[in-house]
């Protein structure tokens, strides 16, 4: 993993309710750093949960701002809780089309890991859901996985139920260090 402003980025992607939350939470925790939350809890709040296609673009522009200003107050890593994979995914999936700036922003924003959180983990009600089928969250996964590949960023799939994910989070981010530790010494 390359440190950028001596800062290891990860995020967290992945379907609905696939744990994306808690996993940031508890992997901030164990780490002692800060996670950034989604930004579109924030902004439906303000706004109202009624979107549209336009919107997409504002979320993903204030979920990139949030991720700059936590990272000002972080130490070694900064987990995302989401970033624009999910907001590309999303755009593509509801709309057809995604925004140009979105685009971009896949390219130019850097992640150091992502973590792609399996459907493994039952779907639960949340207002700001929107896709509950297994066939739906399937489909779902298999364009995170198609994209994360298509973009040649780096990515480990985290499964398990409770504390057992969490810990195999945890071992995937130790492992890539050590093996980050390991390519930098030769």
């Amino acid at each position: 993993m390359e440190k950028r402003n001596n800062i290891i980025r990860i995020a967290i992607t992945g379907p609905e309710s696939t744990g994306k939350t808690t996993l940031a939470q508890e992997l901030a925790k164990h780490f002692e750093t800060a996670w950034v939350p989604e930004y579109v809890r924030e902004y439906f709040e303000k706004y109202g949960s009624n979107y549209n296609y336009n919107d997409l673009e504002k979320i993903a522009r204030g979920q990139l701002a949030l991720e700059e200003k936590i990272a000002q107050q972080t130490n070694r890593f900064l987990f995302a809780d989401t970033e624009m994979l999910v907001m590309k995914i999303w755009s593509q999936y509801k709309y057809g089309k995604c925004s140009p700036w979105i685009l971009n922003a896949i390219e130019t924003h850097h992640y150091d890991l992502f973590l792609l959180c399996d459907i493994d983990l039952p779907w639960q009600y949340d207002p700001l859901r929107e896709t509950p089928s297994e066939a739906e969250r399937k489909a779902i996964f298999d364009l995170y996985k198609t994209e994360l590949e298509h973009y040649k960023f780096p990515y480990a799939i985290i499964l398990g139920q409770g504390k057992e994910r969490i810990e195999n989070a945890i071992r995937i981010i130790n492992s890539s260090l050590e093996n980050h530790n390991k390519l930098t010494k030769n």
